[in-house]
């Protein structure tokens, strides 16, 4: 028998153990690279995730585990510590300054909000680190020239609350989850991504979803369950019963 992420989430959201097991079993690792990539600590997210009031199981999506995740990250960049930055930027002020880059250009600059480094936005991008490096210092250059104050790494330090102020801007014209795996999967024609390049370049809350589908992709390929002595540690410290064995073949 098949476990799949369909039945977690119908068995988490009736609170079934089954459910709460393989989630544990499964999740928990993009979890903890999700918790260490946005500062948020590992437990309490667990916890927090684990809370069936948080809400997290109440929708289906054509892609369930890609959505699955993606929400994940949602609330666990939402639950994290946030500092005000010594030097603020609103999305305002960023979508003003980077007006004239492309969007993979835009793209490789709004990864630097959400912690990549250089190296790691390149790999989600198919592009050259150096390439990436370029685009992000044209990038400071031209918010240095919109702002009273300025120092390098300005769109890291405000990461957090542009992504909050991103993902807040939905228009009716704002593209689902399921155009961008399309593109990244390489399953969309040429005039679909023709059309989706036309709305997303103009639009920061469609530039940062795209960014965190890819982000989901990469965080996927090649995670593995936690083993059974991990995955029984964590569910006991969580209260999570034990599963019925048979069920734990992604």
């Amino acid at each position: 028998m098949v476990y799949t992420c369909y039945e977690m989430i119908r068995d988490c959201r009736e609170d079934k153990a089954e459910g709460w097991a393989y989630f544990v079993a499964n999740y928990a690792p993009a979890i903890s690279k999700l918790a260490a990539r946005y500062g948020a600590g590992f437990d309490s997210a667990m916890k927090m995730l684990r809370d069936p009031a948080a809400g997290l199981f109440q929708s289906m999506a054509p892609a369930p585990e890609r959505w699955f995740v993606a929400e994940l990250r949602q609330r666990i960049v939402a639950a994290a510590p946030g500092s005000t930055p010594g030097i603020q930027l609103d999305l305002e002020t960023v979508a003003d300054a980077l007006g004239s880059l492309t969007l993979v250009e835009k793209q490789a600059a709004w990864f630097e909000t959400m912690r990549f480094s250089s190296a790691q936005a390149a790999e989600a991008l198919r592009m050259a680190a150096p390439t990436v490096q370029k685009i992000r210092e044209r990038a400071d250059e031209l918010l240095r020239g919109k702002v009273d104050s300025w120092r390098r790494g300005l769109l890291a330090e405000n990461g957090r609350a542009l992504g909050m102020e991103a993902a807040e801007k939905k228009t009716k014209e704002c593209l689902a989850s399921k155009t961008f795996l399309d593109v990244l999967d390489g399953r969309s024609t040429w005039r679909g991504r023709e059309e989706m390049e036309r709305h997303v370049a103009s639009c920061w809350r469609c530039i940062d979803h795209f960014c965190r589908m890819a982000e989901v992709v990469e965080l996927i390929r090649g995670l593995k369950p936690l083993d059974e002595a991990e995955a029984a540690s964590l569910r006991k410290k969580l209260g999570v019963e034990t599963a019925k064995r048979g069920l734990w073949r992604r």
